[in-house]
């Protein structure tokens, strides 16, 4: 079920109401919260909650196991068995498929049959992000970080829970396993404030993230046909299309998630306001980035140590996070980039010298500090060439027509309505961000203009999102990974 479908907007209301009728029967709240999740993620395909129950049952269990156990073989056992469950799961579904035909062409390159065909599997939507939330809670226990629920209602509302169970934020047990423990009220200042993140996220998705889609789609599909200086305008369009699609669902997921009394984690601290890309990274995909961290870095290793580990282990990071993205050598590629723009700040210990807001009190910034946005948003949009191309050449392909002398011809228009609306929609969000940026999201106005203006804010969005959404929009981006 997508957040920016009649479904939903029937299925919210309803589960909504239904949810707060329970107001007193905690319990009964976190089952009721279990039904919706199966019905949300039912409603994309039901035969794949067989695995989300895995996921969970297992994850469970072995926690409980964790808890009990006392000798410490025993426990890297148990862990082993979440892992392989886990990552077995996430592997057979996303990688399968990739390794046998990088395997067929590498056979084939030698001179030797290769006969193992692929299985065409569908990836089950939201398997990268339950999966590493339900694995971070059996970690948390084996360290003795958090306690093993007993519950099996809380735990399995905790991995289940709508708003978020499909594309993030990646949540931890030890932020909202608590939460689903403990008595939750009806809060209107916090569902007011979670509506106008709804509304700010799916400004973001319908307005922006979906006409850029189908100019991006358009002159994507062939970049040997279009000028450098269209393909360039196409790469920034989809700078700003994936950064509003996903931290749209992120601002949706964590405004509806407060419907209900929950408070899940930032996703995205305006990363396009960066100076460095390494603090582009501190501010996009957080929960991801934090969860690679905690999970994958420190374990590594982390800073410790001399450069060359910092150096690997950094690069390592960046690999992997890559190829969570997709079973496609791009999404290394475009993680193998950004490590390469990342290590010298780390090499020079640089790379945590941009701390706190960009202009922090200041209406615009220093002519020093603008230039390095925009150099860093070169730099990402570099990047996102290889998240974006179908296949290593079609990067290349693109790479070459930007860096031609095509670059100077006059860029080619394939809808100049939808590109009047995607720079419209990009200029209110950069201008509202950049209002808002010490704040948690672009539309957090409280305090910053009257009631009347607020409010006409607020209607003058809904306006724009029911005229200038396209027709057909789109599931989201983070969907396929």
């Amino acid at each position: 079920m997508l957040f920016n479908s009649i479904d939903f907007a029937v299925f919210l209301p309803i589960v909504f109401l239904l949810y707060w009728a329970l107001n007193g029967n905690l319990r009964g709240q976190n089952a009721f919260l279990i039904l919706a999740g199966f019905v949300f993620y039912g409603w994309w395909d039901w035969r794949y909650l067989g695995l989300l129950i895995f996921t969970s049952g297992t994850d469970y269990l072995v926690a409980l196991g964790l808890e009990k156990a006392t000798e410490q073989q025993r426990r890297k056992g148990l862990l082993a068995i979440s892992l392989v469950a886990n990552l077995g799961l996430l592997g057979f579904f996303k990688y399968y498929d990739f390794f046998i035909n990088s395997f067929h062409s590498a056979f084939t390159v030698m001179g030797l049959p290769f006969n193992l065909g692929t299985l065409n599997l569908v990836l089950p939507v939201g398997i990268s992000f339950y999966t590493f939330q339900s694995l971070s809670y059996t970690i948390d226990v084996y360290r003795k970080q958090l306690k093993a629920t007993s519950d099996p209602v809380t735990f399995f509302a905790f991995v289940s829970f709508f708003p978020q169970m499909l594309a993030g934020p990646i949540e931890r047990a030890r932020h909202m396993i608590p939460q689903f423990e403990g008595t939750r009220s009806f809060d209107i200042a916090m569902a007011r404030d979670g509506l106008r993140q709804m509304l700010w996220g799916l400004f973001k998705k319908i307005v922006i993230a979906d006409n850029c889609a189908q100019i991006v789609n358009h002159f994507y599909a062939d970049p040997s046909a279009h000028a450098g200086s269209t393909m360039l305008l196409a790469t920034v369009l989809f700078a700003f299309q994936i950064y509003c699609d996903f931290s749209g669902y992120s601002d949706i997921a964590i405004g509806c998630a407060r419907l209900f009394g929950f408070e899940l984690m930032r996703n995205f601290a305006f990363p396009y306001f960066s100076r460095d890309i390494a603090e582009f990274w501190r501010r996009w995909h957080i929960s991801l980035s934090t969860w690679f961290r905690d999970y994958l870095y420190i374990p590594l290793g982390g800073s410790k140590g001399g450069k060359a580990l910092v150096v690997r282990n950094t690069m390592i990071i960046f690999l992997v996070s890559g190829f969570w993205h997709g079973a496609n050598w791009t999404f290394v590629a475009w993680g193998a980039i950004n490590a390469l723009f990342f290590l010298p700040l780390v090499v020079m210990d640089k790379h945590r010298s941009m701390s706190g807001t960009v202009a922090q009190g200041r209406v615009f910034p220093s002519l020093r500090e603008l230039f390095q946005v925009l150099v860093t948003f070169a730099m990402a949009c570099f990047a996102w060439i290889f998240f974006r191309a179908q296949s290593m050449d079609q990067a290349y392909e693109v790479i070459g027509r930007i860096f031609s002398r095509s670059l100077f011809n006059s860029p080619e228009v394939s809808s100049a309505l939808t590109l009047g609306i995607s720079a419209m929609g990009i200029g209110i969000m950069l201008l509202l961000e950049w209002i808002n940026r010490e704040r948690q999201y672009g539309l957090q106005m409280d305090g910053r203009a009257t009631r009347p203006i607020r409010y006409a804010l607020y209607y003058g969005i809904i306006a724009i999102i029911i005229v200038c959404a396209p027709l057909g929009g789109g599931e989201f981006i983070y969907f396929q990974f």
